[in-house]
């Protein structure tokens, strides 16, 4: 499967959906956003949210700090 994360392609992933590929990616989920194809997901919604061919998924990660 091809997809883009954050930008850079990626030619092949085992994750079928977002939260498998959070998972893979070992980031912890309370501190993960995750836009979509242009739509921002609540993580209620990342285990039936399939990644495809051609999707476009950016991460961000939640900092505090002072």
């Amino acid at each position: 499967m091809n997809f883009f994360l954050n930008g850079e392609h990626v030619a092949r992933t085992d994750a079928a959906t977002i939260e498998e590929l959070v998972t893979r990616l070992q980031l912890a989920p309370e501190t993960t956003l995750v836009e979509h194809n242009g739509i921002a997901l609540r993580r209620r919604e990342w285990p039936n949210e399939p990644l495809r061919e051609g999707a476009r998924v950016e991460i961000l990660r939640v900092a505090a700090g002072g």
